[in-house]
């Protein structure tokens, strides 16, 4: 039996790395496709609309394990199979976007309703309304909520070691397998999520206090 030692120690940091980048990825592209989701939403086109609204029902009603699930095990019933990384990355980008997308959307409406009304006395476009008067306010509202979600992907990507990816919920489980000594290895991980979300909170409090964005308008 092995004992629990340095190299078991940065087996389990290196791993936490990997949780920060499958973490950035999903981020990135589940707050891009938020974005147009949240966009979509708000257009003055019924079926843009429903489609949104649809994507964003189906997904927020699904476990994101499902969503894994569907990704790595159920594409390889149509011959296509994913590696365990881009199957992961793919299954929290979808759950991002679909929780960015209200989070963004309701940040959008909550601008006073006057300032687009002064936009387009101003004969803005919707496009410049956006750039210049509504998003730049939606984003001071959003950015607290946003960081808030984000420590909770954070803490989710430990579900994608039940594809086998070896992230730091999963490393913490292999080494326990070939030391047994759950008590050290399962505090070491606990220490580094708490090392990573708690300056995300704190950073979450800040913007909330800093932007005041509780402030009624």
């Amino acid at each position: 039996m092995t004992t629990f030692g340095w190299p078991e120690v940065l087996f389990i940091v290196r791993a936490a790395g990997w949780t920060l980048l499958l973490t950035a990825i999903a981020f990135l592209i589940g707050g891009l496709m938020g974005g147009v989701l949240a966009i979509l939403r708000l257009s003055r086109v019924k079926l843009l609309r429903r489609f949104a609204s649809g994507y964003i029902l189906v997904i927020q009603s699904i476990p994101v394990l499902m969503v894994l699930f569907m990704s790595y095990y159920g594409l390889s019933l149509f011959g296509i199979e994913l590696p365990p990384f881009f199957a992961a990355s793919a299954s929290l980008a979808i759950y991002v976007s679909a929780y960015l997308a209200e989070i963004w959307r309701g940040s959008i409406e909550a601008v006073p309703f006057q300032q687009w009304e002064a936009s387009s006395s101003l004969a803005h476009s919707p496009a410049q309304t956006y750039r210049y008067v509504i998003l730049p306010q939606a984003v001071r509202i959003s950015l607290p909520p946003t960081v808030g979600f984000l420590v909770q992907l954070v803490k989710n990507t430990s579900i994608v070691s039940v594809v086998g990816f070896v992230e730091l919920s999963r490393a913490g489980q292999l080494v326990n397998n070939a030391t047994f000594q759950p008590f050290q290895i399962f505090t070491l991980v606990a220490a580094i999520y708490f090392a990573i979300c708690f300056p995300l909170s704190r950073l979450s409090r800040h913007l909330e206090k800093v932007m005041n964005a509780s402030r009624p308008h």
